[in-house]
């Protein structure tokens, strides 16, 4: 069990849930309070008072306590370089990078393995995952054939953060 979380951005999803789709900044700043009302309720036993801007909590226990001492592992996912990986650097154990090429990827998990040492964490504590799609072709003619069915070109889906092509094209990416 991994509990996964993200500052949110779907209108669908706020709508069910009767929560305002509040602006970027908004999202975050009621992202990080609720990171440290759930970080505190899932490694600590004693009550949590908190007075927030989004939540108000007076003597908040969690109850039953986590199986595990520390709770379940904490997912965040996103990409933002300045707003989601130092909320992952502080509070999570995995980032979920979401539909980024393979290049972002890599250069944003270095930021990452810089901003977990900032917070006192090896690169090692956070596990590091990606969500994309794919688009496989067995062979060059297989490959064109799924093509010819998008309204973009296999390079747009790639700056998409998609994984396009066939199997020696790939593993290139």
């Amino acid at each position: 069990l991994h509990l996964g979380l993200g500052a949110g951005w779907q209108e669908r999803e706020h709508h069910n849930y009767s929560w305002d789709l509040l602006d970027v900044n908004g999202r975050f700043a009621r992202f990080e309070e609720g990171l440290q009302i759930i970080s505190h309720l899932l490694q600590n036993d004693e009550p949590l008072d908190f007075d927030g801007k989004y939540y108000q909590l007076h003597e908040a226990v969690l109850l039953p306590r986590p199986q595990r001492p520390d709770g379940p592992p904490i997912l965040i996912g996103g990409n933002g370089p300045k707003r989601t990986l130092p909320l992952v650097a502080e509070y999570a154990t995995e980032w979920n990078g979401v539909y980024i090429p393979p290049q972002t990827f890599t250069e944003r998990s270095a930021l990452l393995d810089e901003l977990l040492e900032e917070n006192g964490r090896q690169p090692s504590d956070v596990r590091r995952s990606l969500m994309t799609g794919l688009i496989f072709g067995k062979d060059q003619a297989d490959f064109d054939a799924k093509m010819a069915q998008r309204t973009v070109t296999a390079n747009e889906l790639r700056q998409r953060g998609l994984v396009v092509g066939t199997g020696s094209e790939l593993v290139d990416q």
